[in-house]
């Protein structure tokens, strides 16, 4: 099953409060000129993982998803555990949000 904005946007949450703020900041920083929205970033990553097949394999559960605010863009990785094993992976962390 394909993971969705919501997902995502769920683990940006169980990240941690700080994480959430960190796109909020991102997106509101930068007014006015106009960046992605928190939800429009949430859904991106959705169709990003999805494409790298992560999102349908019934294997991996997406934990939780780091964000680190950077100067112009903001830096994400997310953490899945595999559910057989209980293996936490990372994804190597993303920039290309401006």
């Amino acid at each position: 099953m394909a993971l969705t904005r919501d997902q995502v946007r769920a683990a940006v949450e169980r990240a941690g409060e700080e994480h959430w703020q960190a796109l909020i900041r991102f997106h509101e920083d930068a007014y006015p000129a106009s960046r992605p929205t928190p939800g429009d970033i949430c859904k991106a990553e959705a169709e990003r993982l999805n494409q790298l097949g992560l999102g349908a394999d019934p294997n991996l559960t997406l934990l939780e998803t780091r964000v680190e605010l950077l100067e112009s863009t903001v830096r994400l990785v997310h953490v899945l555990q595999h559910t057989g094993t209980g293996n936490r992976q990372e994804t190597d962390p993303f920039e290309n949000y401006s």
